[in-house]
């Protein structure tokens, strides 16, 4: 169905009454079976058919109404809270302001711009500057008492910073990191996972005596007895000096703009944000700034006329868990990978999704064919959050773990969360060897996937040391391998000999030591017999390491002891690497190491497309560049970062950047601040 599609009478009557069963669900604890977008489309269809039949118009109908009619509440509001009128396109929304413009006769002073969060609206009572109560929506016009979770709400302060009498209205949720909180500890307690962060807040809210407390965060976007003169930007700025949370303090913080062409370009900033944000948002929505232009425009009976929401596609879909495949990765580790009914998320088809590893499953509580939430936000892996208990119909079926390895019928180590097979990287030779040989750990031009496979079929190669030693008339003797090809293999193999520490070791395919931490191992050690002696509290001292990656680490080197002696004896990975800085002596002061280097003190993000001497440099070449200056490379931009190198097509992370006014320079730019370093020709 589309919004355009015109229902028939009796296809109205089931859709309003699926709407309301949905809303229902959504608005009390989240656990609907169907998902926003599904959602948005039936009553945008329900809409279209009210205004082709007016007169048919069902009581029931969610058009119209606050929490589409779902929800009601037994304490009056001051004040009713409204909900939002939606958009869905750049093109709708230019239509929604050109409507505004012509009901006020002329263009707002200004728009406000800012995330639409995804929790539970809540009105916060307080008298004298401390909180009293605390009220949900409910349907607008009076909501349910929820005083009893206030405690556990950040940003929900219990005093604020003026003895004012007023109501605080705004969003409270549970943020990626509560929400995989409330999970652990629900099901230390023998309690289902939630499904979704909303439904966690809006479960939470709600629930009394319960013997475990689960933290939630609130912000705020509105107040009731503030000023009617106060614009909405003006609002939010005194909403934080009185002490509460508002989404001024994230990446995607509300923004005053002049323009509606400003307005969409702030949409789709936020939007691009969407992935690096703590919290769920499904949507942006943009007020007419000024207090004079909102009086003006009013309000209807469920929304304002000068706010709305631009909706955007859905980061959770409700689809069915048809099964679950078993695959062995290089290092032997099982994963377990879930099979979907095709679903569309964000605008990407999603058949397949992450469950993690056997307990992770268990958690859960899954089953076989199961309708399940399934979570997808930016370029992120697709995972299942939870499934939809409700909704069985006694023809679900447990899961079967395996027995033995899937790939090659071994015995299973089952002694940690994440199941391996017995023969640990033996299992996967090709993968490992494939791995090594990859550009940002040893760059072995010529050993792609095919060469591998031959070269372990054939018997030549059963781990990294057996690369090294491959002869000419091995290679020789090969298909498809002239004298041409073999030569340049084995100049590759002879290179790759000399590579950086740091390369040596994340070739190795060490769990928890990808290309980063490679990098801070070998600056922090400096050599491979370093690292080999180390025990598990000297690599905890690793920046972002911690003990029980040290502790996994140390095992694993100890399992790799043969290989490594073999690639010491071929001299593999035993240069002596320096430090990125030099290390203080014991007595030193400890930021005596971060003053080195051009770059010494400083957290660097790279963004865009390198240019002039950067331009041949891969992303973990530039990483690497970074940290031989001095700095520390990061992905992601935060109050933490000191720097970034913005090139071609920046987009999200330079606007970000300049929110937080963080120093930005050209690739050139950079290129001159490290030319000391950079790699030679």
């Amino acid at each position: 169905m589309t919004e355009t599609a015109l229902l028939s009478s009796g296809a109205y009557a089931d859709a309003v009454a699926t709407a309301t069963r949905a809303a229902a669900a959504y608005y009390t604890d989240g656990a609907t079976p169907l998902g926003d977008d599904e959602y948005d489309v039936l009553v945008r269809a329900i809409a279209a058919y009210e205004q082709a039949h007016p007169q048919e118009v069902l009581p029931d109908s969610p058009t119209g109404k606050v929490a589409g009619g779902a929800v009601q509440g037994d304490v009056p509001h001051s004040v009713p809270m409204l909900s939002l009128d939606n958009v869905f396109t750049a093109e709708e929304l230019a239509d929604w302001a050109a409507g505004l413009e012509r009901r006020l006769g002329r263009a707002p002073a200004g728009w406000c711009v800012e995330p639409k969060l995804d929790g539970l609206a809540v009105a916060a009572r307080y008298r004298g500057g401390r909180l009293r109560r605390v009220i949900t929506r409910g349907d607008g016009l009076a909501g349910e008492d929820i005083s009893h979770a206030a405690g556990d709400v950040l940003g929900l302060p219990e005093h604020l910073t003026e003895a004012v009498d007023v109501e605080l209205r705004g969003e409270v949720l549970l943020t990626r990191e509560q929400f995989e909180r409330a999970n652990e500890i629900r099901t230390e307690h023998g309690a289902v996972p939630f499904a979704n962060p909303r439904n966690g807040a809006a479960g939470t809210l709600r629930a009394k005596d319960r013997p475990y407390r689960i933290e939630l965060t609130f912000f705020a976007y509105d107040a009731v007895g503030l000023g009617e003169e106060l614009g909405h930007s003006a609002l939010l700025e005194r909403l934080a000096a009185l002490g509460a949370n508002t989404a001024a303090t994230t990446a995607a913080a509300p923004r005053r703009c002049e323009t509606v062409e400003q307005v969409q370009q702030r949409v789709e900033e936020i939007a691009g944000l969407r992935a690096e944000l703590p919290f769920g948002i499904d949507g942006v929505v943009i007020k007419a700034d000024d207090a004079a232009d909102q009086q003006q425009a009013g309000s209807g009976s469920r929304a304002p006329r000068w706010a709305v929401a631009r909706k955007l596609a859905a980061e959770h879909k409700v689809t069915r868990l048809l099964d679950v495949e078993w695959a062995v990765g290089r290092t032997g580790i099982i994963a377990p990978r879930a099979v979907l009914e095709p679903v569309v998320i964000d605008g990407v088809t999603v058949t397949y999704a992450t469950l993690h590893n056997p307990a992770d499953i268990e958690r859960r509580g899954l089953m076989l064919g199961d309708q399940v939430f399934v979570y997808r936000a930016g370029d992120v892996i697709p995972r299942v959050e939870a499934p939809l208990v409700d909704e069985r119909t006694g023809a679900e079926r447990p899961i079967v773990f395996p027995e033995a390895c899937p790939r090659c019928g071994d015995a299973i180590d089952t002694a940690e969360q994440r199941w391996r097979c017995a023969r640990g990287r033996n299992c996967q030779a090709v993968a490992s060897i494939i791995y090594a040989a990859g550009r940002d750990q040893l760059d072995i031009e010529g050993l792609g996937s095919t060469r591998a496979v031959q070269l372990v079929e054939a018997g030549l190669v059963a781990d990294l040391a057996d690369v090294f030693e491959l002869t000419r008339e091995q290679l020789l003797a090969l298909d498809r391998m002239g004298e041409t090809s073999t030569d340049n293999l084995l100049a590759a193999i002879g290179t790759a000999r000399t590579r950086p520490l740091n390369r040596a070791l994340c070739a190795l395919g060490i769990r928890g030591t990808g290309r980063s931490m490679s990098r801070r191992i070998a600056a922090h050690f400096g050599s491979m017999a370093a690292i080999r002696a180390a025990d598990a509290e000297a690599l905890a001292e690793v920046d972002g390491m911690g003990p029980e990656k040290a502790r996994l680490m140390v095992a694993e080197l100890a399992e790799l002891a043969p290989l490594l002696d073999r690639l010491a004896a071929l001299g593999v990975g035993t240069a002596v690497t320096e430090p990125t800085a030099p290390r203080p002596a014991a007595d030193a002061e400890p930021a005596a190491a971060a003053a080195a280097g051009p770059l010494g003190g400083q957290a660097v993000v790279v963004t865009g497309s390198m240019t002039g001497p950067l331009a041949a440099l891969s992303r973990n070449e530039m990483n690497e560049l970074i940290e031989r200056a001095g700095g520390k490379a990061s992905s992601s931009v935060s109050k933490r970062t000191t720097l970034l190198v913005a090139g071609e097509k920046a987009g999200s992370k330079r606007a970000k950047a300049e929110e937080l006014a963080i120093r930005i320079l050209t690739p050139d730019e950079f290129a001159d601040l490290v030319a000391a370093h950079l790699p030679r020709a």
